[in-house]
């Protein structure tokens, strides 16, 4: 519909005096009683050309020429909605255009190619993935699906750090437990790690490499079990994430932003600038000269950088690479550190407009209706992985999107494991395998063979309610993918997904797909092939299976 408005007013324009430059957009309208679609661009030529908006629509409308088999009505509303009606016939006659593309209808060019790095997890190494971690993956995954979707060249990217602090009690917690399997009394560190987790890094450890650690200077021992843990940490992060079908391409490492001199060189030029200074032992960065309220320490008195400093390195780092679009998919934990450093990074010379920040909020796990408390130092959480075995990747991943990033989520454990129409995963899952088999059932009578073969259906002759309002629905997907992607929140393809679903449940309550008319089956067989083109393509940037047989 946008296309075929697009092509019909852009000379329209250009005669009644717009510029190339016009803005040329149009919307689906709240109410179906104001149409199909509705643009605005008598209001915003109406400056420009001095002109009444409504009479810059009246010109406009006056010299359109629209075939009526198309378009039944245009009228003016308001201030200077130009309001368009589409026919019946022009919606159900595009149904054929989904099954001519396939995998791939839903997929535009809107990102031309822009160059995009998505970051999202960014766990360090020193424990299993929580199910707060399990959220961002699948919020940070189905944003770069959906940016690959619309045109994005896009990079994901994972940034951890294996030195510091939490490290170094990771090594002495190996070390303890390693320890402790040949001398039950040896000391266990008070901040430990106290997870099983770790017990079983240490029989790894024991099983390689025998007593040899505990021969080992102190240090050298530590070294040893960090390496160890780490690894071995990484590993399972990595097979976890897996799981859930994720799968990031670039590994970043902050310690290399020390080992490289990034660190020292960011603080340099800050004090090259005058906009660093010492004081009370530590280093403060002016961030009061850049717009926000108080200066900010970015190296303690110890020695020890805040998250500040190397987070600015790093995204100086990122716009080196040559990114055009950076997406940092954090926890509400990271809240407020962001401001500063994207103030950091505009004083560096960079566009903080060109990063964006996706903050999501956490997740609280329910089950017979109690809250299952979490503790990552006590081991007591329930990890993605042990999520994942109880309720399946596909419930994890769509629970995780179903609510808006901004809303605190309580994931219901055993609605997620319910087979059922009040589990929505199950819902649009069971949409998709109910049309697979009204297909196999169609092939088995001769009247479906294959998408090709209904190529040449006549889909006009889709004229019931319900018919109508499920290809109007199917054909607004590349448009819910690109205001999804635009948007940066996921769960509105979640909702239009559930919509189509219903969409279609309430046509095959309706309508009777394999009738003894073949023209009439054959157009809706195309119809429900349609449906599940769009719930297919829809599932795939979701991350979740679209099973055939339920």
């Amino acid at each position: 519909m946008k296309r075929y408005l697009a092509e019909h007013l852009s000379s329209i324009l250009k005669e009644v005096g717009a510029g190339d430059d016009t803005a040329l957009t149009f919307e689906k309208p709240k109410l179906e009683a104001h149409g199909n679609l509705t643009t605005n661009v008598a209001m915003t030529l109406a400056k420009s050309l001095r002109r009444n908006p409504r009479q810059v629509a009246q010109d406009i409308v006056s010299r359109l020429t629209l075939d009526p088999t198309a378009v039944s009505r245009v009228e003016i509303a308001g201030p200077g909605f130009i309001n368009f009606w589409f026919t019946d016939a022009f919606t159900t006659r595009r149904v054929t255009e989904i099954l001519a593309a396939g995998p791939e209808f839903g997929r535009t060019a809107a990102g031309h190619g822009r160059k995009t790095q998505v970051e999202y997890v960014s766990a360090n190494p020193t424990g299993p993935l929580s199910v707060g971690h399990g959220r961002q993956a699948a919020i940070g995954d189905t944003i770069a699906n959906l940016l690959s979707w619309t045109g994005h060249d896009v990079t994901r990217e994972y940034y951890y750090n294996n030195a510091g602090r939490q490290m170094r009690k990771l090594a002495e917690s190996t070390y303890a437990r390693y320890r402790q399997l040949y001398n039950s009394g040896f000391p266990f560190p008070e901040d430990g790690y106290q997870g099983d987790y770790i017990k079983e890094i240490a029989e790894q450890l024991k099983a390689e490499r025998g007593e040899e650690v505990a021969r080992l200077p102190l240090e050298q021992a530590l070294d040893v079990c960090k390496s160890f843990a780490e690894q071995r940490l990484f590993q399972a992060i990595k097979n976890v994430l897996a799981r859930m079908g994720v799968v990031h391409d670039v590994f970043f490492n902050e310690d290399s932003l020390y080992h490289n001199g990034e660190i020292e060189n960011v603080v340099a030029e800050f004090r090259r600038m005058g906009l660093a200074y010492d004081q009370d032992g530590a280093v403060w960065l002016k961030t009061s000269s850049m717009g926000l309220e108080q200066d900010r320490v970015i190296i303690k008195s110890t020695g020890e950088p805040t998250y500040r400093l190397p987070d600015i390195a790093y995204h100086r780092e990122k716009f080196r690479r040559g990114f055009d679009l950076v997406v940092d998919v954090f926890g509400a934990d990271h809240i407020a550190t962001i401001p500063d450093v994207l103030a950091g990074i505009k004083a560096l010379g960079y566009d903080p407009d060109k990063v964006k920040v996706v903050i999501h909020q956490f997740v609280t796990l329910m089950q017979g209706g109690e809250q299952v408390k979490m503790s990552k130092r006590l081991a007591t959480f329930v990890t993605l992985d042990e999520l994942i075995d109880e309720v399946g990747a596909d419930a994890v991943r769509f629970f995780f999107l179903m609510r808006s990033i901004s809303s605190h989520l309580e994931f219901d454990m055993e609605l997620a494991k319910e087979q059922s129409e009040k589990n929505p995963v199950y819902y649009l899952q069971y949409a998709h395998a109910r049309i697979a088999s009204i297909l196999r059932f169609a092939e088995g009578e001769g009247v479906f063979a294959g998408a090709q073969a209904l190529a040449g259906a006549d889909t006009t002759l889709l004229t019931g309610a319900a018919e109508v309002a499920l290809a109007k629905l199917l054909l607004e997907f590349p448009d819910e993918v690109e205001a999804t992607a635009a948007s940066l929140e996921p769960h509105r393809l979640t909702a239009y997904l559930h919509e189509a679903a219903t969409a279609f449940h309430k046509f095959y309550h309706d309508h009777r797909v394999v009738v003894p008319e073949k023209d009439v089956a054959q157009a809706r067989l195309a119809l429900c092939l349609a449906t599940k083109t769009v719930l297919a393509n829809g599932f795939k940037i979701l991350g979740i299976t679209a099973p055939e047989r339920m």
